[in-house]
């Protein structure tokens, strides 16, 4: 299965079971099984995930947080 998000702002961390990130609208996470990240560009907002997706989860819209880490080393 592939998944393709956008308005992606940040990735805070990913594993084969679960993807943190955030958005435009807030926090999300990907749950699931053999989870792979093919593409991400926070220039453009697009991430896309590989493998099997059992959940997504919203978070609140007011925690979303500056850029980090992860979104500097990936530009």
């Amino acid at each position: 299965m592939s998944l393709s998000i956008s308005g992606v702002t940040d990735a805070d961390s990913f594993d084969e079971q679960r993807i943190q990130l955030y958005t435009e609208c807030g926090e999300m996470a990907v749950l699931g099984e053999g989870l792979h990240v093919n593409e991400m560009n926070v220039d453009t907002g697009r991430l896309t995930v590989e493998g099997t997706v059992t959940a997504i989860i919203y978070g609140d819209r007011a925690r979303r947080r500056k850029p980090g880490f992860l979104t500097k080393l990936l530009r």
